[in-house]
Formats: C-alpha cells, structure tokens, sequence
C-alpha cells in the first residue's frame, strides 16, 4: 500500500514538472538553468575552499565568472587564465589572491616570459605580438571592472617586453 501511495506522488511531482516546463518558454527555463548551475558552482567553490582544496574550487570559480557579466571568456580562455594564474603563484609571482613583488629583480626572465603567454622560443615576433594581443583583450583592465586584472595585465606586457628586447633586437 505504501508503494502504490510513494508511486503516486512521484507521478503526480513528475507530471506537474513536465506540466511547468511544457508552459515556461524556452527563454525563462535557460535563465533558471543558467542561474542554478551559477549557484552550484558558488555553492561548491565556497565548500571545496572551506575544506582546503583550493586547486579544485578554482575551476569552479573561474566558471562561475563565466556566467557573470565578463565578456568574451570562453571555457577554454577561462583554463587558460587558469593555468597563468598556477603559473603565476608557483612562480611565487601570486599567492592567495594577491600579487607579491618579484623577488630579486622588477623584470621577468626570459623563461618566464615564454611560459606566461604560452608560447615556444624562436616562434616569430608577430606570433608574439598577436598571441599578446589576444590575452590583454581579454584581461585588460578597462574591459574587465568588476575584477582587479591591472597586474595580469602588467604582467603579460613585461612578458612582451621581455621577448622583444632580448629575441628581437
């Protein structure tokens, strides 16, 4: 008796579900998903940072900016800038948020420089240029003010400067 009665109510939920979506527009139900998946991957940042597991919150942080008003970030740009900001803080350049001075020197290596725009020593200097271009479109401060990207921007341009003065001069 109490298996036909807990079958009935799930029928009944799953009818007036289908029911809600059959009316909702198409518009409004993507908002909804939209606005849970946000949720969730704030939900999940806030726990997985709580917990300790800063690397696995990133992801989801960097998701969730995605669906905020930052124009332009794809998934794949958004790992990107993920793997410059891991760069970044293993290179003790960021950590906890924060930027901290280079230690020793104000410029960046040569090394470095390839690495932060992702690129391989002797590729030509309009790959430079253009690979450079891409990133501050994305990062530069004037298109992004609900977050602080001055430094990420800083950064990338004395990573151009580093190329050219040392492999194109």
């Amino acid at each position: 008796m109490n298996l036909i009665l807990i079958g009935t109510i799930i029928f009944v939920i799953i009818y007036l579900l289908l029911n809600a979506f059959a009316r909702a527009s198409s518009k409004k139900i993507a908002l909804t998903l939209k606005k849970i998946a946000v949720y969730l991957s704030l939900i999940l940042t806030v726990v997985f940072t709580i917990g300790g597991k800063f690397l696995f919150s990133l992801p989801f942080w960097l998701i969730l900016l995605s669906g905020l008003k930052i124009k332009g970030f794809t998934a794949l740009q958004m790992f990107q800038l993920w793997r410059l900001i891991q760069f970044l803080k293993n290179s003790g350049r960021f950590s906890q948020g924060h930027f901290n001075k280079p230690q020793g020197s104000s410029s960046i290596s040569i090394d470095e420089a390839y690495k932060l725009l992702g690129l391989k020593k002797g590729c030509s200097k309009d790959d430079v240029l253009k690979v450079a271009k891409k990133l501050q479109q994305k990062i530069h401060p004037d298109k992004n003010t609900e977050i602080q990207t001055e430094e990420l921007s800083k950064l990338v341009n004395q990573a151009v400067d580093k190329i050219i003065k040392t492999d194109f001069s």
